[in-house]
């Protein structure tokens, strides 16, 4: 789609969210092999600064560097597992997690008819919102989401210095102010078991947090 869209003024800037650092994203970028300028995110800034909650999301920021469209689902296929059969032979847990995935909400044309609209008729285009109804979209900032945002930076900050122990009370203090938040949960659980799996650390895993909520709600609906 970059390639398709960049001769047309679009660029494509995608954002790891990893406290792992470079070796923790690098297999991802180097399968990818994308064109367009792959970076990392190391302090999980987009989170405290924007609003972000989970991956996929898309931020769409103007030609004058003014946001248009806060964060939001930004998926740019479908969901592959939507169709697909579970192979025979896996693991309880394994089907299970293929069963909750193959219910993720995954709206990939309805995003990308509305960038290829923004692209081709600009600050014309309808999914280009004005600045009073980006502010109205955007995530309020709650004393508990602030509280959240302090305490994952605390756990990233003793996780860097080499005290992944004293790094886990900050994480899950994280996880109890805002719990809707994915990338903080993910990230904490990717550093006990890269799968997310079940683990003696954090009350939660991806597979019962995601059954928990519903995976319906894993992604909130567009508002196009």
């Amino acid at each position: 789609m970059r390639t398709e869209l960049h001769p047309r003024g679009l660029e494509v800037v995608t954002v790891a969210l990893d406290t792992g650092g470079p070796d923790a994203v690098r297999r991802w970028v180097d399968e990818a092999g994308a064109a367009h300028p792959s970076t990392i995110d190391e302090a999980h800034l987009l989170d405290e600064l924007l609003g972000v909650v989970n991956v996929p999301t898309g931020v769409w920021i103007d030609e004058h560097g003014v946001i248009v469209r806060p964060p939001e689902p930004a998926h740019a296929r479908p969901n592959r597992f939507a169709d697909q059969p579970i192979p025979d032979g896996v693991d309880a847990r394994t089907r299970d997690a293929l069963e909750q995935v193959s219910k993720l909400r995954s709206e990939s044309d309805k995003y990308k008819a509305a960038l290829y609209d923004w692209v081709e008729r600009g600050a014309a285009s309808p999914y280009a919102l004005p600045p009073d109804e980006v502010i109205r979209r955007s995530r309020p900032r709650t004393a508990d989401t602030a509280t959240a945002a302090a305490a994952f930076e605390l756990g990233q900050h003793l996780h860097r210095a080499g005290h992944p122990d004293a790094a886990v009370p900050w994480f899950r203090e994280a996880h109890r102010r805002q719990p809707d938040n994915w990338t903080y949960k993910r990230q904490a659980w990717s550093f006990v078991d890269r799968s997310q799996g079940p683990n003696d650390v954090y009350d939660g895993n991806w597979l019962d947090d995601v059954k928990a909520a519903g995976a319906g709600n894993y992604y909130p609906a567009l508002d196009l």
